[in-house]
């Protein structure tokens, strides 16, 4: 009993699904009739417009390339020139040389004289020469200068004599002075007046020419 019931609610089921179906399809083509009609009628009543669909743009030029920047140049200022300045002619200087002076005559000169032959050797002394009496007694007290007195010079006068081969002084020389010139020149003055000698020899006994050597001291007297 049970699976009878079910069969048949399975063909109910079925039933009722064509059914539906069927019914949807009837109501679908009567709504797109009426809607067609609707459609149909609605066109009638509108103006048919032929919008014509304007033609595509032509394409765009690309922009031409902005114009390439000329430099400026800028023209120099105008500067004006400086003034010409003449600068002032000066008269060169005129340098006159001197005449030279005409060449002074020269004096001839004079030949070298011949060399002076040496001296011939001096003779060997074999002995020398001796004084006479007491050279003491050439220039004593009494001999004393006055200027030199008064002033109380004193002092030691050496002297130098040249005896010649006869024994004779022929010269004075002051070897050292006594610090005053009186005292001096007075010694100088008597010993060759007063000085005598026995003159030197040489090897052959000859008289030749010396020289003698000896100093006088001059002390003030005393009263």
């Amino acid at each position: 009993m049970a699976y009878v019931d079910q069969n048949q609610s399975g063909q109910k089921t079925v039933s009722a699904v064509v059914s539906g179906i069927i019914l949807a399809a009837v109501g679908y083509a009567f709504i797109n009739g009426l809607a067609y009609d609707a459609f149909k009628k609605a066109a009638t009543k509108l103006n048919v417009i032929d919008i014509q669909t304007p033609p595509p743009p032509p394409p765009k030029k690309p922009p031409p390339p902005p114009p390439k920047e000329t430099p400026k140049v800028e023209s120099p200022p105008i500067v004006t020139p400086p003034p010409v300045v003449q600068p002032p002619v000066v008269a060169p200087t005129v340098i006159t040389a001197p005449k030279a002076p005409p060449p002074v005559p020269q004096a001839p000169i004079a030949p070298a004289p011949p060399p002076v032959p040496p001296a011939p050797p001096k003779p060997s002394q074999a002995s020398p020469a001796k004084a006479r009496g007491n050279p003491g007694d050439w220039v004593t007290p009494d001999d004393y200068p006055p200027a030199a007195l008064r002033q109380g010079a004193q002092g030691v006068t050496g002297f130098r004599l040249d005896v010649g081969p006869d024994g004779r002084v022929t010269n004075c020389t002051v070897t050292s002075s006594s610090g005053n010139t009186d005292l001096d020149q007075t010694a100088c003055r008597l010993l060759p007046r007063r000085a005598r000698f026995t003159p030197a020899k040489d090897a052959s006994g000859n008289g030749i020419a010396t020289t003698y050597s000896n100093n006088i001291r001059w002390q003030v007297p005393k009263d």
